[in-house]
């Protein structure tokens, strides 16, 4: 991976420039930049979902800085699916040109459009279906389809002077899928005759031996586990998966029960999958969760987001007592989803705290109710032997993911020196179907916390988490001005670190004995004998307790 911060040169006529701005090293924040000849276009841009060590951050989303004072040289967005991390940032970069196209399948567009009128942003769309073409300046786009846990997904072919690139998005190769739209390999292996310069795979799996499981093998779990269940069953799964629910409702109408959806980013995208027949709503399944409260317990399914432990989600919001439905023995709760990487601790959490309330918690790891979306390494090979690209740039995955896509290309013939393992901010050039790395960007996380965007530093971070894990510890001290003597305090308060403040009684003299010090030797700078006074607490904690808290120190001039 590249790790030198180095600029790029100027782009020369005739080259394509493919800038990932996030998605490589993290699963999230899926983001490209191709330009060519002065002009931009853009594939995805998502949110990274924050990890435990990022607290207080709701959203993190690509570094946007390489492109925005170039806003107006944007053609398009394309969007290949409609997932958070590849739709999630759209509104913030809209929010800095809001006229910018956007070009993506009828339900990735209806979800992303959903999530801007949430922002009060009325966007320029373009609806495109697999096997179409659009062309933006020097663009040539042609749309394929792929299969993915989600319908409608799309990987898009762009065709240049410079060179043809093969971007697939997020996808596996399901043979049997739920809707019958399978990854177009017929295409694929027409783009391979054609040559394909550059091949920028989803490489989420590409560890994992064999093949992606069939999502149809899910639905008899389903109908079984419910079968089973003797009283409430809750399924938690992601918001947009319009695959597991159709199942979950198919599984409970043969079984006799209800559903109600819980979770607005749930209701919001099954209404929206149901108008635009994507979801096939058995007759009088389908209830408001105000009426199901109403029924018996074996007469309904509850199914809610929160599968990723996410702290404000319904099925936490179960797990800590704090939601209308209280979870009880005789439960059921179903987990219908991969663990994100980083998510585990928050997932388990949920899991013990649902066990300890008496459900019977059913996830991946004891059931086999959830299959991946993307394609394994036999998947991955199977592409690479019908494109033959000349180069491959591995993209969506962490670092391990990455380089086991590579190995994967390397032993399908693509030369070693042609796999291009980059980070988020690798500049790579093509030229007459040439590939070489030419830059690196020195790029950032961008946090969104409440309602602020990019204002939150890894500083501020540094300071929760210091304040969470060790404590926080004020003093106030009022000096004559003159004399630098003590008139007031020192006042010591602590939170999170011990619970009776007359632990600091030892440290005051200290205190004192410092100030007069400095008082001694001339300085009456209020920063400097702040400086001194917490350096005193700080050496006294550290070796007292072996703590490190926030020490805030507070001297005032009277």
């Amino acid at each position: 991976m590249p790790n030198d911060i180095f600029d790029p040169p100027a782009l020369e006529a005739g080259t394509l420039r493919i800038t990932p701005l996030g998605g490589l090293g993290e699963i999230g924040r899926n983001m490209a930049v191709y330009e060519m000849d002065g002009k931009l276009l853009i594939v995805d841009c998502g949110v990274l979902f924050p990890e435990e060590h990022q607290p207080g951050v709701d959203l993190i989303l690509p570094d946007f800085t390489p492109i925005r004072d170039r806003l107006d040289d944007v053609l398009a967005v394309v969007l290949t699916h409609g997932h958070e991390d590849h739709i999630g940032a759209v509104p913030y970069l809209l929010r800095l040109r809001s006229d910018i196209p956007l070009v993506g399948s009828a339900l990735t567009l209806a979800l992303i459009e959903a999530k801007l009128k949430e922002h009060r942003i009325q966007p320029y769309s373009l609806t495109v279906r697999e096997g179409g073409r659009e062309k933006f300046g020097p663009f040539d786009l042609e749309f394929i389809a792929v299969n993915h846990s989600i319908p409608d997904a799309l990987a898009v072919a762009i065709r240049t002077t410079a060179g043809t690139v093969l971007h697939t998005g997020d996808f596996k190769m399901d043979q049997l899928p739920l809707d019958g739209r399978v990854t177009d390999l017929r295409a694929f292996a027409r783009l391979g005759e054609e040559g394909v310069d550059l091949f920028l795979p989803d490489s989420t799996n590409a560890d994992v031996p064999g093949f992606t499981p069939l999502e149809k093998d899910i639905g008899p779990v389903l109908e079984n586990v419910i079968h089973r269940a003797p009283r409430r069953v809750i399924v938690a799964s992601f918001s947009s998966h319009v695959h597991r629910v159709q199942q979950v409702l198919d599984a409970a109408a043969a079984n006799g029960r209800k559903v109600a959806l819980l979770g607005r980013s749930m209701v919001r995208n099954m209404g929206i999958a149901s108008d635009l027949g994507y979801l096939k709503v058995p007759d009088g399944v389908l209830i408001d969760y105000k009426k199901a409260v109403d029924l018996p317990d074996d007469r309904i399914v509850f199914m809610s987001t929160g599968s990723q432990g996410e702290p404000m989600a319904v099925l936490a919001r179960m797990a800590n007592l704090e939601h209308q439905i209280e979870i009880g023995p005789g439960d059921t709760v179903v987990l219908a989803s991969s663990l994100i990487p980083g998510n585990e601790n928050a997932v388990y959490r949920v899991i013990d705290g649902l066990t300890r309330l008496g459900a019977n918690v059913v996830h991946k790891g004891n059931a086999k109710v959830h299959v991946s979306g993307h394609a394994a390494a036999g998947e991955l090979l199977y592409c690479y032997n019908i494109l033959r690209p000349k180069y491959v740039m591995p993209v969506h995955g962490e670092y391990r993911h990455l380089t086991a896509n590579a190995r994967l290309a390397i032993e399908t013939g693509v030369p070693e020196e042609n796999t291009v393992l980059a980070d988020n901010g690798t500049v790579v050039d093509m030229r007459d179907g040439v590939v070489r790395t030419v830059g690196q960007l020195d790029l950032g996380f961008v946090y969104v916390d409440g309602a602020t965007v990019g204002e939150v530093t890894d500083a501020d971070l540094k300071d929760r988490r210091i304040l969470s894990e060790e404590g926080f510890i004020s003093i106030i001290v009022v000096v004559d001005a003159a004399t630098g003597r003590i008139i007031v305090g020192p006042e010591i308060h602590a939170k999170g670190f011990a619970e009776d403040d007359a632990v600091f009684d030892e440290v005051k003299p200290a205190i004192a004995a410092a100030l007069a010090d400095a008082a001694r030797n001339g300085v009456r700078d209020t920063h400097a004998l702040s400086q001194a006074v917490r350096r005193v607490v700080g050496q006294w904690v550290n070796k007292g307790y072996r703590r490190r808290p926030m020490i805030v120190p507070l001297v005032i001039e009277a």
